[in-house]
């Protein structure tokens, strides 16, 4: 079904019913993702005695699930600055719109003396094409299926440079998008020096008036090799939660 969408002044032809989900499902799995040090998300039924809400066990008439999860350390989630600020922000007040213009970037991290393994500002340059998006999405190679289950824990996984997440920010970027469980190095002694770049959070205690209120920040999405760089419209999804992030689906729609 191809219909015209308008976004910040330009009309775009998509077909909403070839849907690209770059979310990764949670499950009470071993498959599900972890990161963080955390164990696997919990999904059960509930129990009340002798009653569990589970149909295929014959007491219950419906099933009546109990789910503990962690949105950071258990799959694909959104978050907004109120996730390193000393201040509440919640991420359902935050993000408004819900449909942007973005640009699909695959980038393989480059090494680095130290080890580590970085998206860098040049990577990103090289690749920008300005069309007036607001929305960005970072593909990083290698890009096998294993990413969809992959433990995190102390792997030292790829990571975005600040100099990079400035850039975005400055590019208009409000919305940015990556298959890692941060955009910043998992351990940094408490620096997360992306996040406040791409938020342009200067001092987490008192945030200054010009931070990006309205911008997020969506990790741990699974783009597949047959999806190709460039332009797309982008819908993000959430869920209603008074919380610094939630569990979401980013979609992305081809434009024609």
């Amino acid at each position: 079904m191809k219909a015209t969408l308008s976004i910040s002044n330009q009309t775009y032809t998509v077909d909403f019913s070839q849907p690209v989900d770059i979310s990764i499902p949670l499950t009470n799995t071993d498959e599900n993702p972890i990161a963080w040090y955390l164990d696997k998300p919990s999904i059960e039924p509930v129990r009340m005695g002798d009653w569990v809400g589970k149909v295929s066990e014959g007491q219950s008439s419906t099933n009546f699930n109990t789910i503990a999860f962690n949105p950071h350390g258990h799959g694909t989630h959104t978050e907004c600055l109120g996730h390193i600020t000393r201040e509440f922000y919640s991420i359902n007040d935050t993000l408004k719109t819900f449909v942007f213009l973005a640009q699909l970037l695959t980038i393989t991290p480059e090494q680095q003396e130290d080890g580590d393994a970085v998206i860098t500002l040049t990577q990103i340059q090289r690749q920008w094409n300005e069309q007036g998006q607001t929305a960005v999405v970072l593909r990083t190679l290698p890009n096998q299926e294993n990413k969809k289950h992959s433990k995190y824990s102390h792997t030292n996984p790829p990571y975005l440079a600040a100099d990079a997440a400035t850039f975005l920010r400055e590019k208009g970027i409000k919305h940015l998008l990556i298959d890692l469980p941060s955009v910043d190095k998992e351990k940094d002694e408490g620096k997360l020096a992306a996040h406040k770049a791409f938020w342009n959070v200067k001092d987490v205690n008192q945030v200054n008036n010009d931070a990006q209120f309205d911008a997020t920040i969506t990790e741990l999405i699974y783009v597949a090799d047959e999806v190709a760089d460039g332009m797309y419209i982008l819908n993000i999804q959430i869920a209603s939660f008074v919380n610094d992030a939630s569990p979401s689906k980013p979609i992305l729609y081809q434009i024609f």
